[in-house]
């Protein structure tokens, strides 16, 4: 079985067993969480397109919390004496896909 999943503004590709890194969730290290907004779906040939989502659930328990590595932003305007240098660190959720319910 193969979903696209969306979560955090974004869409994954999944199937059962894979291993996603996603934008930050609010669970805990072992927590279950539920991804219901499925936009595509297909079983052995059986394949369903959502208007907008398919009426599917994954359910995937969180392996770990984390940050990303370090971005650097660097402005910089020449002659006008003009830098600004900041850096970001984005925060992520790791999954890993238990089971998807059709």
């Amino acid at each position: 079985m193969y979903v696209i999943v969306e979560t955090g503004g974004k869409q994954y590709p999944v199937k059962e067993g894979d291993v996603i890194t996603v934008e930050k969730i609010g669970a805990a290290v072992g927590e279950e969480v539920v991804l219901d907004k499925v936009l595509f779906a297909s079983k052995e040939g059986d394949v369903k397109i959502g208007t907008p989502y398919v009426e599917a659930k994954v359910r995937c328990q969180v392996l770990e919390q984390g940050r990303d590595r370090k971005v650097i932003v660097f402005k910089f305007k020449k002659r006008k004496d003009y830098k600004k240098k900041r850096g970001h660190r984005q925060h992520y959720t790791r999954l890993k896909v238990t089971s998807i319910e059709m």
